[in-house]
């Protein structure tokens, strides 16, 4: 989704997560699955919860981070898209990466 020509992702409704300074667990109820995310992840994902902006998220990673802002953008929207390839998340449009998810199966 776009608002104003800025990019906007939503979490899928049939998750449930717990976040804290630590990382995040998201359950995907409809998948039977669990995902855990680091520290990073978690940042993130809380703010998509909260319904900011990418382009906002991207701006107070950065600066929290001290990371460059274009490696910030870059990490950003690899991450979202490997939420959407996960079903975790709606609108994302960037290629997948490592390091921030990781999958354990739930049975």
């Amino acid at each position: 989704m776009r608002i104003g020509g800025r990019a906007m992702n939503t979490t899928a409704p049939h998750l449930r997560s717990i976040v804290d300074q630590d990382g995040a667990v998201i359950l995907d109820v409809e998948r039977d699955n669990m995902l855990t995310l680091n520290s990073t992840g978690a940042y993130i994902w809380q703010r998509l919860q909260e319904g900011k902006l990418i382009e906002e998220i991207i701006q107070e990673l950065a600066h929290d981070s001290g990371a460059e802002p274009s490696v910030v953008d870059r990490d950003v929207h690899i991450f979202l898209e490997q939420l959407k390839s996960k079903h975790l998340l709606r609108n994302a449009e960037q290629e997948p990466h490592k390091g921030v998810l990781r999958h354990t199966g739930i049975r």
